[in-house]
């Protein structure tokens, strides 16, 4: 049985206001939820419950050595990207999980930087339908110049929820 998943229901009603409203809405609920993605000031741009933009600043405190966005704070925007976008998808009773993640950092990051994440219908309905199991979830990141100066591969398992 079906059973109704809290981020979900939350997102839904914040997509009935207007953008200006909503994503800042759910960017305060993330950032509060998991608090490295607070404390690097990750922020939610847009979601249709199937897709999320994620995006970060290039500010002194996620930048490393050479004055780009660190490596880390790449890694955790995909993986904050992917995991929304699973955890929106799955029943209440199931909990998601980073299984792997695979990071190939091919180039430099210019500025500020954003990922895009989305699952297919039959990756919602494989989520929906099985008590465990895992997929591979799309996610593109991307720089100012419209660059990928990494190429991710993020694996997310879910099992149930432990009474």
């Amino acid at each position: 049985m079906y059973k109704v998943n809290p981020l979900r229901t939350f997102a839904e009603k914040c997509l009935t206001y207007p953008k200006w409203l909503s994503m800042p809405l759910l960017t305060l609920m993330f950032r509060h939820k998991v608090k490295l993605v607070g404390t690097s000031k990750l922020t939610i741009i847009n979601t249709d419950l199937k897709s999320v933009t994620f995006s970060v600043k290039n500010r002194t405190k996620v930048r490393n050595h050479i004055g780009q966005i660190h490596a880390a704070t790449m890694a955790l925007l995909a993986e904050s990207a992917t995991g929304f976008v699973v955890g929106l998808n799955l029943p209440g009773d199931k909990l998601p999980l980073i299984k792997s993640m695979n990071l190939k950092y091919v180039k430099r990051s210019v500025g500020d930087m954003k990922a895009v994440a989305w699952v297919t219908d039959e990756q919602i309905k494989m989520m929906q339908t099985k008590e465990k199991g895992d997929v591979l979830v799309a996610v593109t990141v991307t720089d100012e110049s419209g660059e990928e100066p990494i190429i991710c591969e993020m694996n997310w398992a879910w099992v149930a929820k432990r009474k």
